[in-house]
């Protein structure tokens, strides 16, 4: 995935939270921004790593996201390794 393809995926995602009023003050405060600093931020690549970030993090939010999307359920995944520290980590 190019990382402008995991751009829009994140930007995808951040739509999905910011439909969802209760999650969102969640997200906002996991990420101590205010609305303002939100709609500053929202095209920074790292930033957008972090959108995925959140959603992966809970299973049920990550499938809600995918089944609302018609996404694979490991797209969001890929994208995130896309994304500036996203690497899959090398164990070896």
């Amino acid at each position: 995935m190019t990382p402008a393809a995991a751009e829009q995926v994140a930007l995808r995602a951040l739509g999905f939270l910011a439909g969802r009023e209760d999650e969102l003050t969640v997200f906002m405060a996991a990420a101590g921004l205010s609305p303002d600093d939100l709609r500053a931020r929202a095209a920074e690549p790292d930033f957008l790593g972090f959108v995925l970030d959140y959603l992966l993090q809970d299973e049920t939010l990550l499938i809600d996201f995918c089944q609302e999307q018609g996404l694979p359920f490991d797209q969001p995944m890929r994208a995130r390794q896309a994304l500036p520290g996203g690497d899959a980590p090398d164990w070896t």
